[in-house]
């Protein structure tokens, strides 16, 4: 076979635009110098960057780099859809920053060139046709966060927290690198659709540990159970934005990874049972030891690690659905990826919320700290209580709701009913923690601790939200409603 010469710069674009833009940000924090002008080129790059991949996606199907008929780039309406979602993270994170490059310690051009660099990983993931492009734009994704998370200088927890992340991350990396290895020594091929051949022959020797390496380094990535320990730590120990970059970017990376190699390469007979194992621990592990947590910012990544679960949970069924219609198993990956977006999405506006009703510059706090905010801030704390109820699969948060009600149809039609069981009996459990900060939030504020103290709300909770970020949670809130109301535009680009 020969290789194709010609490069198709327009299935490219998206990716051009997200790398130019974080060689602008660098150029306009060189020349120009002022911090406002930086962060303007930074947004404008990142909305160029979603247009252009909304536009290149409604096109239809776009490839590139082939070799025959295999080819190592495959733009289409899911690899848009994620290009679009990575570019509207970025941007909500950046108004998020705002009081945190406002006059601050942190550099506001390394800032956002790291983020830059961490969405071009993000959108090149969404179109990666073969292993090493795949594990690339993977890393190109998560490495500039390891100095993101270490950005709280002074802070000793923020220092940890780095220092955990890089280690997890280079281990997991190596992982994913060894089971690379071992599938190319048993197939001669890297292109994800070649790799596709393993389903009609498992028993190749190799396989079999080659595709649990393969899945367990990704696994770190999604910060699935038993490979879930650095997230809580990492989330809490990083600047609030970066946290929601964590709990959101970096976490839908992790799931495109897995559904790529789970979809197009690996059999469902060896990962169907590791990822019905996986699901059914994460999201258990993640509710239980969320009621425990006392700490915000702790609370949330111990949900995003029980959300996880229920984002795997479609992909548990493809070995019950294998050998059968081919539409159950492609609803089990629209379910997956559906609901992945809906999480991110109502994950942002929570953690945009946190941050309206947080100092500039501080961390989460605890829980206590947010008790009565929402009484002195009514906009911020609904649009918390609301996000906190999506989160939770509860109506009027209609997003989570319907993303609960996707996995949960995708597994029933896949046949595994004690799946189903798992993720109601645990979306119960869940309530809980939910509920229950969203009640702190509306409780009566503490009482003074002393003549002429200020109540606890009121200290921590500023009066009013540096408008960024008030942007930043009026756009996540709003895009949260409108999927809530229109699942359907969702759910049918994860189907292409």
């Amino acid at each position: 076979m020969s290789v194709v010469q010609s490069v198709h710069n327009v299935a490219l674009l998206p990716a051009y635009l997200a790398a130019g833009t974080a060689v602008l940000v660098l150029l306009a924090d060189l020349l120009v110098g002022r911090a406002g002008a930086t962060v303007a080129v930074a947004c404008a790059g990142v909305v160029a960057t979603g247009v252009g991949a909304v536009v290149v996606g409604a096109a239809g199907t776009r490839r590139t780099f082939c070799v025959g008929a295999d080819c190592s780039w495959v733009f289409d309406g899911r690899a848009a859809l994620v290009a679009g979602v990575f570019a509207l993270l970025t941007l909500g994170v950046l108004g998020l920053s705002g009081p945190l490059l406002r006059g601050g310690p942190t550099p506001v051009g390394e800032y956002c060139f790291l983020l830059a660099c961490s969405m071009t990983g993000g959108v090149v993931l969404g179109a990666a046709g073969d292993l090493i492009t795949l594990i690339v734009a993977l890393e190109t994704l998560t490495l500039p966060l390891y100095v993101l998370v270490g950005l709280r200088r002074g802070s000793l927890a923020s220092a940890e927290a780095a220092v955990t992340f890089f280690v997890v991350s280079v281990v997991a990396t190596t992982v994913t690198l060894l089971g690379a290895a071992l599938l190319y020594a048993a197939t001669g091929g890297l292109h994800l659709d070649r790799l596709g051949g393993l389903a009609d022959a498992p028993d190749v020797p190799l396989v079999p540990a080659a595709v649990a390496l393969v899945v367990l380094g990704l696994a770190f990535k999604v910060a699935a159970v038993p490979f879930h320990a650095w997230a809580p730590a990492t989330y809490d120990g990083a600047p609030l934005p970066v946290a929601a970059y964590l709990s959101t970017a970096s976490k839908l990376g992790g799931v495109v990874a897995l559904l790529a190699v789970v979809q197009r390469a690996l059999p469902a007979e060896v990962t169907g049972p590791v990822l019905a194992l996986l699901a059914v621990l994460t999201m258990t592990v993640g509710n239980l030891v969320a009621l425990r947590q006392r700490r915000t910012v702790r609370l949330l990544a111990w949900s995003s690690v029980a959300q996880a679960g229920y984002i795997l949970a479609p992909l548990g069924v493809l070995v019950s659905a294998a050998g059968r219609a081919d539409d159950v198993r492609a609803g089990a990956y629209a379910a997956a990826v559906a609901y992945a977006v809906f999480f991110v999405v109502v994950e942002l506006a929570a953690f945009a919320a946190l941050v309206a009703l947080r100092p500039a510059g501080a961390d989460g706090g605890a829980l206590a700290d947010l008790r009565g905010a929402a009484r002195r801030r009514p906009w911020a704390g609904a649009a918390f209580a609301l996000a906190l109820v999506g989160l939770a699969g509860l109506p009027p948060g209609l997003a989570g709701l319907f993303a609960k009600v996707t996995v949960v149809r995708a597994v029933l039609d896949g046949g595994a009913g004690w799946l189903a069981l798992v993720v109601a009996v645990n979306a119960v459990i869940g309530l809980a923690y939910y509920l229950r900060l969203a009640a702190t939030l509306y409780a009566d504020p503490p009482a003074p601790a002393s003549a002429g103290e200020p109540a606890a709300s009121v200290r921590v909770a500023p009066a009013r939200a540096a408008w960024p970020v008030s942007v930043a949670l009026a756009g996540a809130t709003a895009l949260a409603v409108v999927i809530g109301f229109a699942p359907q535009l969702v759910l049918d680009l994860a189907s292409r």
